[in-house]
């Protein structure tokens, strides 16, 4: 049986539009088409790891609006268990993206039902929880409520990973001794660390100030450039596949969720990380959200070749 990753996060509603370049403030722009594509970094992950060869099962909230139903069904079609999608009184998350012609975005969250992902809700489902070999958490639900899943995983004994994004400052310090796998991007192990990462070399820095908070082990994507791997013993980058990106938006989700499919089912640490940046490059090789997500099918073809 395929092992079971459980995603605490976020369900969002994307509202997508493309347009020649990124509006600066003040300014409005002519946009060349609108779409509506679930995603939300919890649920992107989630189909990431079961598009990708794990069971899954998700734990987060949706609203009474009409996008709570198309996000909770948009799961369920990905054969993911949603026992633990709670539906709340309200909107549901949403956020606003503009993608220009170099493939670059820029995105606004709104949380709705995503702020009702309290700590007392996600104790009704410790079963879920239970029953998990990987946890993964992202920052886009309340604080206390990551805080809390992450404890609980390591009290629970299982694998445990963080991509804290989005990231503007330092994680609480009593989180970093939960987390076995923490996994930034430049910009959010900027924001961690302090530490300005536009280079491997400042990357190494700012991984190694991470492994010295409490880590276990550190990841950051580097996008193109491939990821940075390292344990506090040594450093592993890990080269990127060169692709033709049309659309970068949830490629971090998909190489998340590949990664916690493959360690999951026993990869080595090394054999997922390439494993998820090999789904996160065809990701990229498509449009939206979960719709850019490729299935292991896919991936083994990449890898193959």
């Amino acid at each position: 049986m395929p092992a079971k990753v459980v995603v605490i996060g976020s369900l969002n509603m994307d509202l997508v539009t493309r347009a020649s370049r990124l509006p600066r403030a003040g300014e409005t722009l002519i946009g060349q088409s609108f779409s509506t594509v679930p995603g939300g970094k919890g649920a992107n992950q989630a189909v990431a790891s079961a598009r990708l060869g794990a069971e899954v099962a998700m734990v987060g909230c949706v609203g009474t609006d009409a996008y709570g139903a198309q996000l909770r069904d948009a799961l369920l079609v990905e054969g993911i268990d949603c026992q633990a999608v709670s539906t709340v009184d309200g909107s549901s998350g949403v956020a606003l993206i503009v993608v220009d012609d170099s493939s670059q975005n820029a995105i606004v969250i709104v949380a709705g039902s995503n702020g009702e992902l309290t700590p007392a809700k996600l104790q009704t489902f410790d079963s879920v929880l239970q029953a998990a070999d990987v946890i993964v958490c992202q920052l886009e639900t309340p604080m206390e409520t990551v805080g809390h899943a992450l404890k609980r995983g390591r009290e629970l004994g299982k694998t445990v990973i963080l991509n804290p994004a989005p990231a503007s400052g330092p994680l609480p310090e009593d989180w970093y001794a939960a987390i076995d796998y923490l996994i930034p991007n430049e910009s959010e192990a900027s924001a961690l660390s302090g530490v300005v990462v536009d280079s491997l070399d400042s990357a190494k820095v700012a991984a190694t100030h991470l492994i010295k908070a409490g880590a276990g082990k550190v990841i950051i994507t580097l996008g193109s450039e491939g990821a940075l791997f390292t344990d506090g013993q040594g450093f592993e980058h890990l080269v990127a596949p060169k692709v033709k990106a049309v659309d970068t938006t949830a490629a971090g989700d998909t190489f998340v969720g590949g990664f916690a499919a493959a360690l999951a089912n026993g990869k080595s640490e090394s054999e997922a990380i390439r494993f998820g940046q090999a789904a996160a490059a065809l990701s990229v090789t498509r449009a939206g959200a979960q719709p850019s997500i490729p299935t292991l099918h896919d991936v083994q073809g990449l890898v193959s070749s």
